[in-house]
Order: structure tokens, then C-alpha cells, then sequence
């Protein structure tokens, strides 16, 4: 059920910002998430601030948490020890508000007029509501947030009131101690949602206020991390406090004033925070206070930032204006979670919210990492060297599962694995080589040799190192990985995964070129061999490459189970989903968008066709994949209806956990649609590569891209594809057959007649399907589709008739239309051992 598509006379469509007309209580919370601001390192929830209008409200600082200690029912040695989790730290956004005694409440005040927005060009949330008080007066609040840049742990928070008659006002401004409120939500199993703080988590250290100002302290009560807090406020016209009180759990500055018919009265609250281990309260106190700014400065560093940002990263569509605006509010979701985020990872919602705990996953490189290295590159490089900053960890937990190298934790805020459950967590190994590919790309992005010969040789060589202890070389002299879990936890702890094999030969090949003074050529042969020998499963009666070694055995779903059984996690015991054919998000499918150049037009395309119905978009990292990828092989409706669910994953709340903050890496995967998946974009270190795919309605898509010190504009138009180079030197690209060279000027490349193609398969292990084999697709999932704007919902009766059609392949040994030679059947699949 769409959410803002559903009402657009409540949610007005507008280009540059996302607002809301008319306050309905229910909806709250999501709307808490969708009005959030925040800079990567500093965020607030989109609450509103009255007093008891407040329903999920949270202020986050970004590697901020707590930690407790994991109780497993049955333990193993090996097994995570620590939990982690982000907190709420004690969050400035909660005014009460009283005019003639009245306190102003949406859940009890008459309100004649309501309008709040989040501007995209400024990143400022405002909401302006007029109250029809008991006392006849109509009384207007306006309020203005943002968070600092410059200085990333600033936040400034502007409540102005006006009265159409004299009035007295009594505004209480206070810092709230959130976190240690008692909670009555019920618990969940939902692994989404954050986890359950049972004790108190912020012990005060430092309680101080006067004038108008507060400093305190806090220290968690197991991780042992510190946080100052200063805040100030400014008032106008000029009132001393009447009353300023401090005791870390509820801290206030109290205003009385009279105020005259059309006379504003403003309060503005500046607020930073400085996050330390081991340091004195004072010391920290101190230090928040020298980072303290005006409010004014504080709107200003934003809007300053939007200014260049939007110059680099906005995305114009020729299309439906809701598009248009989606496509601007994730791209300013994407700022929010990045922009000041080098100091740690990249949170799976950012700083919105709790979801997932505050961890950084393989999201970050996989989903994120490609907007920030063709957009801003220097936020790319800080959060690949936060990576490289956790190798030590990651070392020692190579070494506690007997393997060399490093292996980075699945789930992690510290450097050291989070998640109790290794079949999803420890057991996906690939985030290794995801590490590996987002290291590379940077480097063909940037020509960053510095950090090419430093830091990134060193986590590919680390991570090769990994993958050669965890594989061995069998019988049949392949090369095995065996007990991982790729990116589908639908299909967990398997053997020989096609996107864990595919992308850890990838991350071997990458390692073994280095010429580095830590690879020996002994290490270099055994690296190469072990990439050239890689078990890459394929199933040649049905000419499709197999997600591992058993999937094409395992029993097929029951397509009957209702719509309401999902997603699957939260209704089937793993051990029932482990065995059936479902997968929960893209595996064979994102191996083949990353690796392109590894596999023929036909590989793509039939496994586009066979496992696009299976997968049940339980997860949100697979939507854009399948857009991207239903545009290369050919299904231009579902490749626009996939791109539009990964578009309004939260605006439109697909997966009724948008509460739990924004869904960062479908932000991503929304940059990549479009760029990769319609503007057709691959990179693979020869150069940019355009394979163009515009939606038949659509008049452009424009978009810029950083690419070796040169920015780029580009303009897709359906007949037509226009590049120039805004800033710095003339960059080499090819688009289909054609290679160009692009300058200053404008270049503009005709798409009338131009054969559409798709990346040539090159170098040694591509796809091992049988040579001239035609056979027709499993299954065109995009026939009978009409409305291709409607968001692409898990359809099971196509999924069963996909595998019907699968199975009967495999028990008659062929696959054919009655045009196409079959499969012989006495080929024996690659992927028995």
C-alpha cells in the first residue's frame, strides 16, 4: 500500500522538498524517519518537538553506542562475544509550549493551518502550524532545524511564536535523556529492529546550568565511551531565563514573556557534541563548548553544503514529477548518511534511526561506495580508510577461525563481529571481496595512486589472503569455498556460492597484479591459480549458472503461502526456508552486474529470467539490482517497474520498517539505477563504458560523474547521449562500439539506429554455459505488464510457474521452444563436484 503516493493532496508533490499539509497521528512514526536531518556524523529525527507530540523521536551520533555481552542458548568457541548497539544520546528536540496557560498539543490544541517540510537544497527541516487557542487568540509556531557541516557535531534548533493579540508565553526548552525512558513497545524478533537496552545505559557525569546554557557529560555504562554536550540559547527579544535547571536525565531553560499582537518571539538553541574514551567530563565539556556555533552559522554551513553538493549530485529526469521528487529525496538521503561519516562506517540507516542496531555491513561498498566515488570521491576514500583502520580486528578474526589474512565481521561498530548468528553473519564471507571491488573501483574512479599502493594494496592482500586459507583445491582440481553464505540468507551455509566464488576470483586476480613488497611470487601463483580454477556452478541442463552446488535440488517453495507470510524471516524457522528454492535477495544476478565483463549476454539474460520471479523482495538490496539488470538484458517495462520499488522503498514504506530509519543502501541502489541500470554505466579500469537503456517516456536523464580528476555532464535523451567535461582534463570513454574522446565542448552521440549491446564478455573465466547454445528464456517475467509505475510486488504464481518450467527441463533434459536445439542431456552439470 503506497504511503506518500497514496495522498498526494496531504504530501504535495514539489521537486525540492518533501512535504506534509495535514498532521495525522498514526503515521508518525515513518514520518519521523522521512523528516529527518542529519550529516553522516549527526543526526535528529524528524519529531515534532511539542511536548507529548513527540512518537519516535532520537538523536544519533553516529559509532556512539553501547555494548553488552551475547548469551547463546548453546555456545561454540568462534561464536560473536560482544553485541553492539547505537544509541539515542540525549536529544535537544522537546519544547513545551504554554500561551495563557494553554499548552500547545497536536494531540489536544485546535489546529487551523499545518505545514512542514524538509528543504532538499538546504537540508532544513521547518514546520509551521497555527493553533486556535481556548483564549480566542490564533497563535503561529514556526521551527527551523539543521545540522552543522563544517563542524559535524553542531546541530541548531529555531522555534519562533507569534500572536495575533498580547499573550503570555511560557516556553520550556529541554534536553531529554531518552534512552534510559522506560520503553513499552513489545519485543520483536525482527532482526531489523535495534536491540533491547534492559539496565541504564548514560551514566551523568556532569550536570551544569545557567543563564540560558547547559553542559553535561554522560559515559555508557559497559562500551565506557564518553559524550560532552553544550548547549546555548539565544532569545529575541532579549528575556533572561526564569528558571535553568541540569540533571542529565531531563535538563530545561524556562522563558516567561509577555508578547504584544504581531510581536515574534524567538528562541534558538545550538547544540554540539564531542564523543571521547577515557577523557575528564570537563575536558570533553570543554571541547564541545569550543565547537559550539550560532545558530545562524549553523544554517548556513547546511546550506552551504547543499549548494555544491547539488551541483555534483543532482539527477534530472524527463519524467512523472513524484519521480522527480523521489529521485531528489534519496539523493539528499544519501548526503545525510555520508557526508560527514569518515570519521566510522556507514551506518545501514544512516543516523534516522536504530534499524539494524547502528551496524556498518557490506551495504556500505557494495550499495554506497559507488554514488560516493563518482560524486564525492574524498567521502569515498574516508570510509575506505575507515575500513583498512578495523584490520586489526579483522586479522585476529581470521586467526580465531583458523585462517590468514582478515576477515572483516559481517555486522560491526567497533571492528569486531556483532552478529550472534554466524549462518547469516560470519558465514558471509564476501564482504572480503566486497571490500576488495570498492578498493579497486576507487582506484579506476580516481587514479588515487597513493592510496592504491598504501592502504588499498594492503586490504586486497589481506583479504586474498583470507580467501586462499578458506578455500582448498579438490579432487577435481577446481578450487572450493565451502560453508560460506552469499548475499541470498535465504540459502545459507552452502557450498561453492556463485557470487562468493565469482567476487572472491575477482579479489585473488586483483591482489596478485600488485607489485608490492609483501606478495611473493609464491603467493602470486597460488593467488592466480586458485582464481583461474574457481568453481564458478552452472547447470547446463538448463543453461543457468546456479546460485551454489545445491540450489538447483532443493525443493520449491509453497508459492500458496499468503502475502502476509512475508518477508519469510519473520514467519519460517531458517532451517524450513533453508531448504526450499526461494532466495530473499539478488545473488547470481549481482555477481553478473558487478562483474560484467565475465559473462556473455545470453548468461545474463537467462539468469535474469530464472531467478528474478524466485526472489521475494524481502530484502530491500534487491530491487535495484533487478532494474539495473532487467535494463541489460532487455525487459525495459520490469526495469523501470524494479527502479520505481527500490525509488519508494521509504516514501511509500514497502517494507513497514521505515520507522527504523531510512533504508540507506536502496538510496544507493537508487543512484545506480539510474546511472548504471538506464544511463548503462560499467567501469572495470579500462575506462567508462555506456551502454544507454532511457525508458521510452522519459524526454533525459542528467546526471554528473568524478572520473579521474574531471567532472563530467552527461544528458541521455531517447535519441541521443551528450558528454562534456565541466571541470579538468578531456577523460577517454566508449559508448557501444564507438570510443570518444571528451573535452569542454559538448560531444553528442546519435542512438537512432544504433544496436543496443551488451558488455562483451573478456578474458578467462566467463560464463561455461555450452558454446552456440540457444535456448529460450526460463520465463519473461515483464510479459503482460501494462502500468510500468506501479512498484514491482513478489508475484508467487509466477515464481511456481518458473520453477514448473525448471523442473521439467531438468527431468527431460532439455529446454527449447521448438525453434532452438535442446541441451543434450548427457552433459553432466558443473556444479557437482
Amino acid at each position: 500500500m503506497p504511503f506518500i503516493n497514496a495522498d498526494r493532496e496531504r504530501f504535495p508533490c514539489d521537486p525540492w522538498n518533501l512535504i506534509e499539509t495535514r498532521h495525522d497521528a498514526g503515521d508518525s512514526g515513518v514520518l519521523d524517519t522521512l523528516f529527518a536531518v542529519g550529516n553522516g556524523r549527526l543526526g535528529m529525527r524528524g519529531a515534532h518537538s511539542t511536548l507529548g507530540d513527540e512518537a519516535t523521536p532520537g538523536t544519533y551520533l553516529n559509532g556512539f553506542h553501547e555494548t553488552w555481552p551475547i548469551r547463546h542458548a548453546e555456545d561454540a568457541y568462534g561464536f560473536a562475544r560482544v553485541g553492539q548497539g547505537i544509541i539515542s544520546i540525549p536529544d535537544p528536540n522537546s519544547f513545551d509550549i504554554r500561551v495563557d496557560g494553554e499548552r500547545l498539543s497536536l494531540g489536544s490544541s485546535a489546529v487551523t493551518d499545518y505545514r512542514r517540510w524538509v528543504d532538499f537544497k538546504t537540508g532544513t527541516y521547518e514546520c509551521t502550524i497555527v493553533w486556535a487557542c481556548r483564549t480566542g487568540a490564533a497563535v503561529t509556531t514556526h521551527e527551523r532545524r539543521a545540522v552543522g557541516h563544517d563542524n559535524a557535531g553542531t546541530l541548531a534548533v529555531e522555534l519562533t511564536l507569534t500572536s495575533d493579540r498580547p499573550a503570555t508565553l511560557d516556553v520550556t526548552s529541554a534536553v531529554v535523556n531518552r534512552q534510559d525512558l522506560r520503553r513499552d513497545d513489545p519485543v520483536t524478533i525482527d532482526p531489523r529492529q535495534a536491540g533491547r537496552h534492559t539496565g541504564r545505559v548514560l551514566q551523568n557525569l556532569y550536570s551544569r546550568a545557567e543563564g540560558g546554557s547547559m553542559r553535561l557529560a554522560w559515559q555508557t555504562t559497559q562500551s565506557g565511551q564518553q559524550l560532552g554536550m553544550a548547549v546555548d540559547h539565544e532569545v529575541s527579544p532579549v528575556h533572561q531565563p526564569f528558571d535553568s535547571s541540569a540533571d542529565g536525565d531531563w535538563s530545561a531553560v524556562r522563558y516567561i514573556a509577555g508578547i504584544k499582537g504581531g510581536e515574534p518571539f524567538r528562541v534558538r538553541k545550538t547544540v554540539s557534541y564531542v564523543a571521547g574514551v577515557g577523557e575528564t567530563a570537563g575536558h570533553l565539556v570543554r571541547l564541545a563548548e569550543q565547537q559550539l556555533l550560532r545558530a545562524d552559522a549553523v544554517f548556513a554551513q547546511s546550506a552551504r553544503f547543499y549548494a555544491a553538493y547539488w551541483r555534483t549530485a543532482d539527477i534530472e529526469i524527463g519524467a512523472q514529477a513524484e519521480l522527480q521528487q523521489a529521485v531528489r529525496w534519496n539523493l539528499f538521503q544519501l548526503a545525510q548518511a555520508t557526508a560527514c561519516a569518515g570519521v566510522a562506517g556507514i551506518p545501514a540507516k544512516g543516523v534516522t534511526g536504530a534499524g539494524y542496531d547502528g551496524h556498518y555491513f557490506w551495504d556500505q561498498e557494495i550499495y554506497l561506495l559507488p554514488f560516493l566515488t563518482y560524486v564525492l570521491p574524498e567521502a569515498a576514500r574516508k570510509v575506505l580508510s575507515y575500513r583498512h583502520g578495523l584490520l586489526p580486528q579483522a586479522r585476529q578474526r581470521a586467526a580465531e577461525l583458523n585462517m590468514a589474512g582478515a576477515l572483516f565481521p559481517w555486522r560491526t561498530i567497533n571492528g569486531e563481529e556483532a552478529s550472534a548468528y554466524y549462518a547469516a553473519g560470519t558465514a558471509q564471507f564476501h564482504l572480503g571481496a566486497a571490500i576488495a571491488y570498492a578498493v579497486n573501483r576507487y582506484g579506476w574512479a580516481t587514479g588515487d595512486t597513493a592510496f592504491a599502493e598504501g592502504q588499498g594494496a594492503e586490504l586486497l592482500i589481506e583479504t586474498a589472503r583470507m580467501w586462499v586459507a578458506l578455500g582448498f583445491f579438490g579432487k577435481d582440481g577446481s578450487f572450493h569455498l565451502h560453508g560460506v553464505t552469499g548475499p541470498d540468507e535465504y540459502t545459507a551455509v552452502v557450498n561453492d556460492n556463485f557470487y562468493t566464488n565469482v567476487m572472491a576470483r575477482f579479489n585473488l586476480r586483483a591482489a596478485a597484479a600488485l607489485q608490492h613488497p609483501t606478495v611473493s611470487e609464491e603467493d602470486r601463483c597460488l593467488w592466480n591459480e586458485a582464481a583461474d580454477r574457481m568453481t564458478i556452478p552452472y547447470d547446463t541442463n538448463l543453461a543457468v549458472h546456479a546460485q551454489d552446488n545445491n540450489f538447483m535440488s532443493l525443493q520449491s517453495w509453497d508459492w500458496d503461502t499468503p502475502r502476509e507470510k512475508y518477508p519469510l524471516m519473520l514467519h519460517f524457522h531458517p532451517l524450513v526456508i533453508y531448504r526450499h528454492q526461494v532466495i530473499k535477495q539478488v545473488d547470481v544476478v549481482l555477481a553478473m552486474f558487478l562483474q560484467w565483463q565475465e559473462f556473455t549476454a545470453e548468461d545474463k539474460r537467462r539468469a535474469f529470467d530464472f531467478y528474478d520471479p524466485l526472489t521475494t523482495g524481502d530484502s530491500t538490496l534487491s530491487a535495484c539490482v533487478q532494474g539495473i539488470m532487467a535494463a541489460e538484458v532487455g525487459h525495459p517495462y520490469l526495469a523501470l517497474q524494479h527502479f520505481t520499488t527500490a525509488l519508494f522503498i521509504d516514501l511509500d514504506d514497502v517494507h513497514h520498517n521505515t520507522v527504523d530509519g531510512v533504508h540507506t543502501a536502496a538510496a544507493g541502489g537508487t543512484w545506480s539505477a539510474l546511472v548504471c541500470g538506464f544511463a548503462g554505466m560499467r567501469d572495470q579500469g579500462t575506462g567508462l563504458y555506456f551502454d544507454p537503456r532511457l525508458p521510452e517516456d522519459w524526454s533525459l536523464l542528467t546526471f554528473h560523474l568524478n572520473y579521474r580528476r574531471s567532472l563530467l555532464r552527461i544528458v541521455l535523451a531517447p535519441e541521443s547521449m551528450t558528454f562534456e567535461v565541466v571541470q579538468g582534463p578531456s577523460v577517454e570513454i566508449q559508448i557501444r562500439q564507438t570510443h570518444l574522446r571528451i573535452g569542454s565542448a559538448p560531444t553528442r552521440f546519435s542512438l537512432t539506429g544504433q544496436r543496443i549491446m551488451a558488455p562483451q564478455q573478456s578474458g578467462p573465466g566467463h560464463g561455461r554455459g555450452p558454446a552456440g547454445a540457444q535456448v529460450q528464456p526460463v520465463l519473461n517475467a515483464a510479459t503482460g505488464i501494462a502500468d510500468r509505475y506501479l512498484p514491482v510486488t513478489f508475484d508467487p504464481a509466477v515464481a511456481r510457474a518458473v520453477q514448473d518450467g525448471a523442473h521439467a527441463a531438468i527431468k527431460h533434459g532439455s529446454l527449447t521452444d521448438g525453434r532452438a536445439p535442446a541441451v543434450e542431456p548427457a552433459v553432466v552439470s558443473a556444479v557437482s563436484e
